[in-house]
């Protein structure tokens, strides 16, 4: 309901946008502009020592010039990034600086008009232009975000693509597999061979998926195999040997481990511990989102693990579509609400607890001295 009556109201130019800033736009984005951001990025490095992701979060662009636009934003926040340490990784979307329509034909290794080719051309040069930056940093790296599974495979060719350029030295670029896919455990086995015979490193973000309730209807609608998992117990279970494989491959791999799930981020601790790594190993990262798991990210940190919040930025109208899909096609944030609700609870039951204390011991040292 949320959705359409806040369409609604942009379409008929209620000033809304003011109001989104205030509340849901603050909690879960940095900023509208990079300099929005600093403040953020400046406060978790430097008082809770967890680095920031900078990501321009606009979606739903349609034609070049937006492309172009979401380009050159990354583009600039990649300079900002290069002059820092708190912020290590920038991460895009490819339907951001290609059509989804166009993703979807190449997925589908379809025949391209002469136009599409130019079209794909000019995708092909965006994708290049920010990996080829950030190749050229000391320490920089690129993650490349994870789409539906109807236009996934053209993601994945070209983000292979680059990572054979550009990961040669180091994991420059890191693409994403949602493990709810029962077939992604293959992929990274497909992975680990191509950059066996072809000599790169793979840069991986692992997530468990952001498109279930997306994708289940339109396998039962087309009638064809669902590609999500059976079940949360498969996914878990999926997720988990996804992990374990990476992990036994770390000369292969860097992982970015992407979950607000506290059995996964204890399951890879157990294999760093297992495996005699050091906390900060740089080829290991832990990541969510800006204002959820707090809990997780803080205290990761203070054990000096490498630990990155991805910080959305970007105008408050633009952002609001990646407010919605956040909300409406991640089935894990109702669950992870009601436990930051219930810590913030707790934590505040605390607080009052100890005030309570304090005051009775101030009452007696009153009467004492009385």
């Amino acid at each position: 309901m949320a959705r359409p009556v806040t369409n609604f109201l942009l379409w008929v130019r209620f000033p809304i946008a003011p109001i989104l800033k205030r509340t849901v736009f603050k909690q879960f984005c940095g900023g509208e502009s990079i300099a929005e951001c600093e403040t953020v990025i400046s406060d978790m490095f430097d008082n809770k020592r967890v680095c920031s992701i900078l990501d321009y979060s606009v979606e739903g662009m349609q034609n070049e010039q937006q492309f172009d636009e979401t380009l050159e934003a990354t583009l600039k926040a990649l300079d900002f990034a290069k002059t820092t340490k708190s912020t290590p990784f920038l991460v895009f979307k490819g339907t951001g600086l290609g059509r989804f329509k166009l993703f979807e034909k190449m997925s589908k290794n379809e025949i391209l008009s002469h136009a599409e080719k130019k079209e794909w051309e000019r995708v092909v040069s965006r994708f290049d232009k920010i990996c080829s930056k950030v190749a050229n940093s000391q320490n920089l790296k690129i993650m490349v975000d994870a789409e539906e599974s109807w236009i996934q495979d053209g993601v994945d060719k070209l983000t292979e693509t680059m990572m054979a350029k550009y990961n040669g030295n180091r994991a420059v670029v890191f693409n994403t597999v949602q493990l709810y896919r029962w077939d992604k455990l293959n992929y990274l086995k497909y992975l680990r061979d191509e950059a066996m015979k072809f000599d790169f490193k793979i840069g991986i973000k692992l997530v468990k998926g952001a498109y279930m309730e997306k994708e289940r209807d339109r396998a039962e609608m087309n009638k064809y195999v669902s590609p999500i998992c059976a079940n949360k117990e498969a996914t878990d279970t999926n997720f988990n040997d996804g992990l374990i494989f990476c992990s036994q491959n770390l000369g292969l791999f860097e992982i970015f481990l992407g979950t607000h799930n506290e059995g996964s981020s204890k399951l890879l601790l157990e294999l760093m511990s297992n495996s005699g790594l050091k906390n900060y190993d740089n080829r290991i990262w832990f990541g969510q989102l800006y204002g959820m798991s707090d809990h997780i990210s803080f205290n990761l940190a203070l054990q000096n693990y490498n630990t990155a919040k991805y910080l959305p930025f970007g105008p408050v109208k633009e952002v609001i579509p990646y407010l919605f899909r956040r909300a409406e096609e991640n089935t894990s944030v109702d669950l992870q609400t009601s436990r930051e609700l219930h810590l913030i609870k707790k934590e505040i039951d605390r607080r009052n607890r100890l005030l309570f204390e304090n005051k009775i011991e101030k009452s007696q040292e009153y009467i004492v001295h009385k």
